[in-house]
């Protein structure tokens, strides 16, 4: 007797082709369904007040008190959709089908509707095209004059289980191919543009306002804004104006084509989604010449203070797009004929070398480096690089390259310091190696510090700044920056070097347990490097854990051959006497002889 009848909006969306992706690979496409759901839709529909009937398998069945907030989240769902499927492949693309009816229902007791306004929007689902909304003729009625769609009228059609035919239009979003969307005049595209030579280019295309709110359209360019003028302080970076990119603003765009057209090989995009006063900002990074996404990733953040937010959004973005571009770049030198390298390609296929902190792979990298040298004497980057190669010799006691590593290392950092003075990462390599190796903590300490006001975004110099300030004698100063690194790179390669940093800076400022624990964890991404033991052997001894000092120490001979406490107070390249007497005092309780 609960059991009562309404009119309410109905939504029915389900997978198109889903026994197929759940044949091919049955827990992954249930993870993506899952996290589609948590990430996407229910959010989605819970900003336009829509309530979750039920679900079956792949499909779901949502009730809406108006048709216009059925539709809007509907056209929400399937354009997040069209990004999120770019670049993956069409075999393995989740793509919706929903069909909305406004209709007569029976709302049971236990909240499951029945009834023809049900089966009619689930008929309509059947019928739509991969990736298009099917609206009922009742439904559109009541949208038409509210909302500003592009729709296919698809005539009568008989649905399957329904008396009468009805007459049903399609609604076009992003790529649905239920029939061609009406011509829409577009604006002037730039001819196509000569690759920008020499460094990696990208372009950061407008953010999508996916929140349906015209008033959050300042924010999201604003945003984008602020992502250009940061990105555009790497100098390793060539950035298209803001000018350029915004004339695509509000276009459906094939990325390869504004890759083509901008002449980049990097295209960033991204989209906002507003709900009350909170805000989620995705953002992805694409390899124009394959399509394929590189990094993806969300923000979520507080609409109380707008710039804050920006400065937060931008300084994430940024940083974790640093060393995504860079992974890239080195992809593509490995890539190209040898026959065609030249100082750049020279250089980024070191770098791999150079943050191995192996032995064997920085002999190779300085051999790259200096044939980069010679094709380019006053290249900057590949400049400090060999400097910084000579350091981790020094600083470990690895056999000697030349016949002084030492002069070497200091005129390759001085010569980069000089030829990069303009350049954050080439000017905070070389004062790092000139802190590290020629203990000239003058110049050394200056020059990290203009390259962190100079590029406070980067996760690279965030991280050898700190190093030369916690060996400089400042590691509270020190950790700062490397906190800093940890939080702009959290997908940079060299994030194990990072950690350690900060846990010496903790043993300095007599934080042993947190030393030890962020040294662990060092030590387990990069097993194979043994500057985690620096931290981690006298944190132990300072903490009473003896047989785990011991055991490292056995971990960290076989990584420092013939290691001798009076050769390791040679290397240490602290200039604060009692920080060097820290870590020698726990190698030798730890067993290591003198």
């Amino acid at each position: 007797m609960s059991d009562h009848r309404k009119l309410a909006a109905i939504l029915a969306a389900d997978v198109v082709g889903f026994s197929r992706l759940a044949g091919a690979d049955e827990d992954r496409t249930l993870a993506r369904l899952r996290a589609l759901r948590s990430d996407l839709i229910d959010p989605t529909i819970a900003v336009h007040q829509g309530r979750v009937v039920k679900r079956t398998g792949d499909g779901s069945l949502v009730e809406f008190r108006s048709v216009v907030d059925a539709v809007r989240c509907a056209i929400e769902v399937q354009r997040a959709m069209v990004e999120r499927n770019a670049g993956v492949p069409e075999d393995r693309r989740i793509v919706f089908r929903i069909g909305i009816h406004l209709g007569d229902v029976v709302e049971e007791s236990d909240g499951d509707l029945m009834g023809d306004g049900v089966n009619i929007a689930a008929r309509l689902q059947s019928v739509a095209a991969p990736g298009a909304i099917c609206l009922s003729e009742d439904a559109y009625r009541q949208v038409k004059a509210r909302l500003d769609l592009s729709v296919s009228d698809l005539g009568s059609t008989q649905l399957k289980n329904i008396a009468d035919p009805m007459r049903i239009y399609s609604l076009q979003v992003g790529a649905a191919a239920g029939a061609d969307p009406a011509p829409q005049p577009k604006p002037a595209a730039p001819a196509a543009a000569a690759p920008l030579s020499g460094k990696p280019s990208i372009a950061v295309l407008p953010f999508t306002n996916m929140s349906g709110d015209p008033e959050q359209e300042y924010f999201v360019d604003g945003m984008v804004e602020d992502i250009i003028t940061a990105l555009s302080r790497f100098n390793q970076l060539a950035v298209i104006a803001r000018n350029s990119t915004f004339i695509y603003k509000g276009r459906a765009v094939d990325v390869r084509q504004v890759a083509r057209e901008l002449g980049v090989r990097y295209v960033l995009e991204g989209g906002v989604r507003k709900s009350g006063n909170r805000l989620r900002i995705t953002g992805q990074l694409i390899d124009a010449a394959t399509g394929a996404h590189l990094w993806a990733e969300r923000f979520d953040g507080n609409l109380q203070d707008v710039f804050d937010l920006q400065d937060k959004i931008t300084a994430s973005v940024v940083g974790a797009i640093e060393p995504t571009v860079l992974k890239a770049e080195i992809e593509r030198a490995r890539r190209k004929p040898t026959e065609n390298l030249d100082a750049y390609d020279l250089y980024l296929r070191a770098l791999p070398h150079v943050y191995a902190m192996r032995p064997d792979e920085n002999l190779l990298g300085y051999g790259l480096l200096t044939k980069a040298i010679e094709l380019e004497p006053t290249y900057a980057p590949a400049l400090a690089h060999a400097a910084w190669c000579l350091e981790q010799r020094l600083s470990r006691a690895w056999p000697a390259v030349g016949a002084d590593d030492l002069g070497t290392a200091v005129a390759l950092a001085r010569r980069a310091a000089a030829a990069g003075s303009d350049d954050p990462l080439a000017l905070v390599v070389a004062s790092f190696v000139l802190v590290m190796a020629g203990r000239d903590y003058g110049a050394g300490l200056d020059g990290v510090r203009r390259a962190v006001e100079r590029n406070p975004g980067s996760g690279q110099v965030n991280f050898l700044a700190g190093t030369a300030l916690v060996c400089g004698g400042d590691p509270e100063a020190g950790l700062v920056l490397a906190e800093r690194a940890m939080a702009l790179g959290p997908l940079d390669p060299g994030y194990f070097m990072f950690l350690t940093v900060a846990g010496l800076a903790h043993l300095f400022s007599g934080r042993p347990a947190k030393a030890l624990e962020l040294a662990q964890r060092s030590a387990a991404l990069n097993p194979g490097w043994d500057t985690p033991y620096w931290a981690l052997i006298p944190a132990c001894v300072q903490l009473d854990r003896l047989p785990e000092a011991q055991a490292a120490l056995g971990k960290f001979l076989p990584l420092a051959p013939g290691m001798t406490v009076s050769a390791l107070r040679e290397c240490l390249p602290l200039r604060d006497a009692t920080s060097r007497d820290m870590i020698l005092d726990g190698f030798r309780k730890a067993g290591l002889p003198e």
